[in-house]
């Protein structure tokens, strides 16, 4: 059971990129879905999740406005579309998925499957 991440590239300031993670092994439906990022001599911080029923979603504030996460199981991917990009941004970005029903996706302890990460960089 693995979440594998793509879509990850250099990108110029203001340019947009499209994430994916896609699931192997088990189908989404029932998992909230996070998405984290790391930089360079930062800690790991929760970016954007989403519900398993998809009608709750959440970013971080630096991010709202500029990202929007979206699900289609029927493809068992969820994507994060990220606009207007900034070089604060750059990072691996990793997905999460969590056995999960509720509404709290924001919270890392549900998460128990993490991808191997695809980075972004955003150049000035």
């Amino acid at each position: 059971l693995q979440v594998v991440e793509s879509g990850g590239g250099w990108v110029q300031l203001g340019g947009s990129l499209r994430l994916s993670c896609a699931a192997s092994g088990f189908t989404l439906d029932y998992y909230a879905i996070g998405w984290f990022r790391q930089a360079p001599g930062k800690e790991r911080e929760g970016v954007s999740c989403i519900s398993s029923s998809g009608s709750v979603t959440n970013y971080t504030d630096s991010v709202k406005g500029r990202f929007t996460i979206s699900r289609d199981n029927a493809k068992n991917t969820v994507y994060l579309q990220m606009n207007s990009l900034k070089p604060e941004d750059t990072a691996v970005y990793y997905c999460a998925a969590g056995h999960y029903s509720g509404t709290l996706c924001q919270v890392r302890e549900i998460y128990d499957y993490w991808g191997q990460g695809t980075q972004v960089t955003v150049s000035s």
